[in-house]
């Protein structure tokens, strides 16, 4: 049996048309940047994530990036965040010339453990940059509670989280702006790179939209130095029709993820996901911890499934930040999951007899 990690024909075989005709709308309207769709969309996710407003931009990265310099957060600032997440969380801050802060994660969600912000921050710190992974809000409250005391922006990464809620609030709601990624691999995935950034604060997004168009204001004048990161309205269209769709899609994936936890509930060597009793995930992946990864993992390729490692290297480990003076056992509980965890096929469209052939053939590597 063949088990791809992520079967994106399989969605699309079910939308076809619906894709289609919004695709061939724009194309005979021509109007491919800033089209009427990218403000329908702006409206629809802003009322879907339970916000005052959402500004699209290019992609997950650059609405971290356009939110951090619209923020004004630069040289000599630091911002916290994990050093366990996808490489744009870390890169964004550098790239605006502010230090990226690392605190350790919380073993069973994989998520910032909170009680450790408090005591990184130092009188340079702007903003803590908390990251919803693999479709699970993180613990926000005393994230918030930290920030208020010294004054910081939250700047939430929920790339993986559209949807996802923090004690009935939306992922993306509860800080000062919420990041969002339409990369075609999430739940929410464009025909191509997309993103959005959300927020409760409509003169903020009114600077976001400013400043995602080279921080012209009008055209031709600039107050600001901004960017070239406009969502196309291609992508906006796209993702209108399956906006649609996205509830039924997480369900699924939450149905996926309670049958792999029954399965493999007595396999002591499979710790499988824990959700907090306050959150409700989406499962943009389904990551397990397990001894022997990278065995398992290539004994499942032999078998056919598909598989991927989120993340093999932790942040402070990469070569390119260096010079930020980390080391190896800095950060114990990023490290470990970075050789224990192992995403399996978690996408709506899998069968029941896939997800049973996955979890007997995980079993069965452990004999």
């Amino acid at each position: 049996m063949h088990v791809p990690l992520l079967d994106l024909k399989a969605q699309f075989r079910t939308i076809r048309d619906e894709i289609t005709a919004a695709v061939e709308e724009v194309l005979e309207s021509q109007y491919f940047i800033n089209g009427p769709a990218v403000a329908e969309l702006e409206g629809r996710i802003a009322e879907y994530s339970g916000c005052a407003a959402a500004v699209g931009v290019s992609s997950g990265t650059d609405a971290l990036l356009c939110a951090l310099m619209t923020l004004g957060i630069g040289p000599g600032d630091e911002v916290i965040t994990t050093p366990y997440t996808f490489f744009a969380t870390a890169g964004c801050v550098w790239r605006v010339g502010a230090r990226p802060v690392f605190v350790d994660i919380l073993p069973e969600t994989f998520n910032i453990d909170a009680s450790k912000i408090e005591a990184a921050v130092t009188g340079k710190t702007k903003a803590v940059m908390p990251v919803h992974l693999f479709g699970q809000a993180a613990d926000t409250d005393p994230v918030l509670a930290v920030a208020g005391e010294h004054d910081l922006h939250v700047i939430e990464d929920a790339a993986q989280a559209i949807g996802a809620t923090y004690k009935g609030r939306k992922a993306g709601s509860i800080g000062t702006v919420g990041c969002f990624s339409f990369f075609p691999s999430k739940n929410l995935g464009g025909i191509g790179d997309g993103g959005m950034i959300v927020t409760q604060d409509a003169e903020l997004a009114r600077r976001l939209r400013v400043f995602r168009n080279h921080g012209a204001e009008p055209k031709y004048y600039h107050k600001w130095v901004g960017g070239n990161f406009r969502l196309d309205t291609l992508q906006a269209a796209a993702l209108i029709v399956k906006l649609r769709y996205l509830d039924e899609w997480s369900a699924a994936r939450r149905a996926n993820a309670a049958r792999y936890g029954e399965l493999l509930a007595d396999c002591e060597q499979v710790v499988t996901p824990t959700v907090r009793e306050h959150n409700v995930s989406i499962f943009n992946q389904y990551v397990i911890r397990v001894p022997e990864r990278d065995r398992l993992r290539e004994q499942l390729g032999e078998k056919g499934i598909g598989t991927a490692i989120y993340y093999p290297v932790s942040l402070h480990q990469q070569e390119c930040f260096a010079s930020l003076g980390y080391g190896e056992g800095d950060f114990p509980e990023s490290e470990r999951a970075a050789s224990e965890s192992l995403a399996l096929p978690i996408y709506a469209e899998l069968t029941d007899e896939q997800i049973g052939y996955v979890a007997e053939s995980v079993k069965g590597f452990f004999g």
